[in-house]
């Protein structure tokens, strides 16, 4: 069925294009991973373009959610241009993967930049959006420290000179930036010695052309012809079919790192890092990780940053963020071992594991905690669920034959199932156990034997999840409904299995009152986990309480970190 036009670029509009271009990224993803050759052969292109814009997609989604429950500016209201534009730039940048993943995720910042200028717009024209993607490349090509031509920054360059040069709606300038990137692209292997002796167009700025694609979609309704879905064997082609055909026909495509002078001998760690600093600091640390390696990019801005760096000494680039500010959501990934995709470097794969456990953890001491337990872990920042792609990614970085996901929260079994789901048809037996809080997860990786039988270690597992109560204390964020009556913005609410059962103004107190309440059922151990705005000695007055009124009862205690909540009770 076709899609239903957008006449102009409103919140509508940005929804429906960070959808179309995730279906189209969805389709093309394997393609492009497939033929991935500069700098570094890890064959994972695609896949950080998807991660990325399905990074903004939710973040979008749940600012047009927020306004439905009535949680904007009154029940029922729209967000505005600026609302969603801000959302998908905030997901964008949140989510990216990759060098590709990170310079896409600045050129929606761009847009989103002068999308949301003036906050008070419902809508743009197509002068508006050709000034949003004049604006996004320019920025884009700023943010990484040694531009390269024939990489995606050269395609989205043409894409706005293409669109600063149409006169129309949304609809004639999405069309002529779409039709500019197709001709950058067909240009790459000409301006890239690498791409040219493979045979292959750039890879980032062929996933560039399938989002351009989506937004020509979003204002006419029509999916611009793309070639049938070639298999991976026909993804090499000669140079001179990828010059002389319309590039936008070819899904044939490299890899788009726009730095590195020939993907030769490149650094050994790709080290990608979230990045709360401010902007003086950060133009001191791109000096200093410049000076470390190369494929640098950093974008973002108003505090929150993503860098990405190529660097022999990983160590000292993530030193480098804790000199400038707080680094989180660290990855490093080693080109050599074939975690990823990776598939260069001419080393065989490295033997999969039996079994792994992948768990969704909210704060950085119980990530320590489920790495020390041998668990595969994705980092819940507050406010900032995971998609169900970063889920998959981390089923694959554990590299197993097969996998038990542990997510930790009611609200992420949906995205876990569709992981698992995923990690099945590559071959993977995956099972889902249903922990709706980190408590629950730390009952059941305690019962975790890998050396039984796999049902046998997951019914195991989800036993003890099940056999063991969670609640929480946290601070009301606003005036609520609740069925322990109405809260008000800063008191302490005590959530039992997910329910609000005390509203109070103590923390110690509250969470007393919570733990009598679930020890009134009977229990063997409770574990507790701090966080790291939880007052001094509120562990120690409820272990106190426990040893003295539940002489049978032990009592474990854990730091959780940035957590969001004060503290995690479980009882089994």
């Amino acid at each position: 069925m076709a899609q239903v036009p957008q006449t102009f670029f409103d919140a509508l509009a940005v929804r429906t294009w960070c959808g179309l271009a995730l279906t189209a990224l969805g389709r093309a993803r394997e393609e492009i991973d497939a033929i991935n050759v500069y700098p570094v052969a890890d064959g994972d292109t695609g896949t950080n373009l998807y991660l990325t814009v399905e990074s903004a997609a939710t973040a979008v989604e749940a600012v047009f959610a927020g306004h439905e429950a009535g949680s904007g500016a009154g029940p029922g209201r729209k967000p505005s241009l600026a609302d969603a534009a801000r959302a998908m730039a905030h997901g964008a940048l949140i989510g990216a993967r990759g060098n590709s993943g990170t310079i896409l995720a600045q050129l929606l910042r761009g847009m989103a930049q002068v999308l949301s200028a003036d906050g008070e717009t419902p809508h743009t024209d197509g002068d508006g959006l050709s000034r949003a993607l004049r604006y996004a490349a320019d920025s884009a090509r700023q943010a990484v420290a040694h531009p390269v031509e024939g990489t995606v920054l050269s395609v989205a360059s043409a894409a706005a000179d293409a669109a600063q040069g149409a006169r129309g709606d949304c609809g004639t300038v999405a069309r002529a930036a779409y039709a500019g990137a197709c001709a950058a692209l067909a240009a790459t292997p000409g301006q890239l010695a690498v791409l040219e002796r493979a045979g292959v167009v750039d890879a980032g700025g062929r996933g560039l052309v399938s989002v351009l694609a989506a937004l020509v979609e979003t204002f006419t309704g029509e999916l611009p012809a793309l070639s049938g879905s070639p298999s991976p064997a026909r993804a090499r082609v000669e140079p001179a079919d990828v010059v002389t055909h319309p590039a936008c026909a070819d899904p044939a495509a490299g890899e788009d790192r726009a730095d590195g002078p020939d993907g030769q001998g490149g650094p050994a760690f790709e080290v990608i890092y979230l990045l709360e600093a401010e902007d003086t600091a950060v133009a001191r640390l791109r000096r200093r990780l410049d000076a470390l390696g190369d494929s640098l990019v950093v974008v973002g801005g108003d505090g929150l940053w993503n860098v990405h760096v190529h660097v022999d000494d990983a160590g000292a680039a993530v030193e480098a963020g804790v000199e400038a500010g707080r680094p989180y959501r660290i990855r490093i990934t080693h080109f050599g071992l074939d975690d990823a995709h990776t598939r260069g470097g001419g080393r065989p794969p490295r033997e999969r594991v039996q079994r792994a456990v992948v768990a969704v953890v909210p704060g950085e001491g119980l990530a320590g905690l489920y790495a020390e337990a041998g668990a595969t872990t994705v980092l819940a920042r507050p406010g900032e669920p995971p998609a169900s792609g970063e889920l998959v990614e981390a089923v694959r970085r554990a590299h197993a034959r097969e996998v038990v996901l542990l997510p930790n929260d009611a609200d992420l079994r949906h995205t876990a199932a569709a992981a698992a789901e995923q990690a099945r048809t590559e071959g993977i037996r995956a099972a889902l156990i249903p922990t709706r809080s980190a408590v629950q997860g730390i009952a059941a990786l305690a019962v975790h034997e890998p050396g039984r039988r796999f049902d046998e270690d997951v019914v195991a597992m989800t036993s003890a999840a099940g056999a063991t109560r969670y609640a929480e204390v946290a601070v009301a964020e606003r005036q609520s409904w609740t069925m322990a009556g109405i809260c008000q913005a800063g008191d302490v609410l005590g959530l039992i299995d997910g329910d609000v059962a005390v509203i109070g103004s103590d923390v110690t107190t509250a969470a007393e009152t919570v733990l009598n309440r679930m020890l009134a059922a009977g229990g063997e151990l409770v574990t507790l986990v701090l966080g790291d705005e939880a007052p001094d000695g509120v562990a120690e007055h409820l272990r106190a309480r426990v040893r003295e009124a539940y002489l049978a009862v032990d009592t474990v205690v854990y730091r959780g970190g940035r957590q969001g909540a004060l503290l995690l009770i479980g009882v089994e």
